[in-house]
């Protein structure tokens, strides 16, 4: 429970962290219900949706929307019914009180507190990159992190896909659809994905659908966003893990022409502001909810803490699936807040009502 003192900027009903799919959606639910949702933006305004360029698998867009003017789209009709967008970065979260009276209590990265009746962790898992020259400038450009999403963008291309685990298989194989050929490029000889998954893969590479470049990492993409990208630079070593030997005369380096390429190296569930709660994650941070197929199935096991999204989903991580658990989370959080108003009414008449005279026997 905290100890901080700091003045708290307001108190709300309901706090929503993050304004990905998931997030809006759950405003959207939550300003009708007339809970006056305040929705803070999160590192990553807009959540990963705004790293593509075109979304054709949304439902009610035949023609396709672009990931930024979808995410605005759903600001706008989340604001008309009463959400509070706001920009900020949780920092912590802890619970002050007990009992009806039991809040939480919210800081940001800026030092600011609120406090919340209830919680909707929406906040997103963010890819992992390789962090090489290029990147920044062709994410949505070319170089993207959901087959799945743009995969479709590519057809008839030279893919790459980078990874070597599970998501690196199951993208690749996914990507053989549209691809005149994927090439998975992972920097050791060995794979670290399940037998079912290499046994698939290499069902691929002897049909001729999918190539293997072991021991080779990409060091760096070329490309515009006019033009999208044209080309990788990679290296390689026969030992593996070759841009740690960069300077070994066994490293070969060179150029590879290719239409697109897919990073598969994971996801970080961004949840670090949660430390303080004792709420359960899985091994990789994501959030545990209850599940289920009642009511309740994105509580977490902290009263009045709900997740929705990436930050829960770590297997379809689809705009339309965080859509739907952004959906239950705000009419969960709705049901909790209800029941929290029952137990404070209660606890008021209870306070206010007439001591019962002691009897004269």
């Amino acid at each position: 429970m905290t100890t901080d003192t700091k003045e708290v900027v307001e108190h709300r009903r309901l706090i929503i962290a993050g304004t990905g799919i998931a997030g809006l959606t759950a405003a959207i639910y939550a300003a009708r219900s007339n809970n006056e949702p305040l929705v803070f933006e999160g590192v990553e305004p807009g959540g990963q949706l705004t790293l593509t360029t075109d979304v054709e698998n949304y439902p009610g867009f035949p023609e396709g929307i672009s990931g930024p003017e979808l995410i605005n789209e759903m600001k706008s009709q989340a604001e008309k019914f009463g959400a509070e967008i706001k920009n900020g970065v949780l920092d912590s979260v802890d619970i002050e009180g007990d009992g009806a009276n039991r809040t939480f209590r919210v800081t940001l990265n800026n030092g600011d507190v609120y406090t919340t009746d209830a919680l909707i962790a929406a906040s997103g898992a963010s890819a992992r990159t390789l962090e090489i020259p290029g990147e920044d400038e062709l994410m949505g450009w070319g170089l993207s992190t959901c087959a799945t999403c743009d995969g479709a963008f590519f057809r008839d291309e030279k893919i790459v896909v980078i990874g070597g685990g599970d998501a690196a298989m199951e993208e690749a194989n996914f990507l053989t659809k549209f691809a005149s050929t994927v090439y998975i490029v992972h920097r050791r000889e060995a794979f670290r994905a399940e037998d079912i998954w290499i046994e698939r893969t290499m069902e691929k590479v002897e049909e001729g659908d999918i190539e293997i470049m072991r021991n080779t990492e990409a060091v760096e993409l070329h490309g515009t966003q006019e033009e999208g990208l044209q080309s990788l630079t990679l290296v390689r070593h026969p030992e593996g893990h070759p841009t740690d030997k960069l300077d070994d005369p066994d490293t070969e380096r060179f150029e590879f022409d290719a239409g697109a390429v897919f990073y598969a190296i994971g996801h970080t569930p961004n949840t670090g502001y949660l430390d303080e709660l004792d709420v359960e994650t899985d091994d990789e941070g994501y959030l545990k909810t209850a599940g289920g197929t009642g009511g309740g199935q994105t509580a977490t096991g902290v009263d009045g803490l709900f997740g929705a999204g990436d930050v829960v989903d770590f297997h379809y991580q689809q705009a339309v699936t965080a859509a739907g658990m952004g959906c239950e989370a705000a009419l969960d959080a709705d049901a909790y807040l209800e029941e929290l108003d029952r137990k404070r009414a209660a606890a008021t008449a209870s306070e206010s009502a007439p001591a019962t005279a002691e009897s004269d026997d």
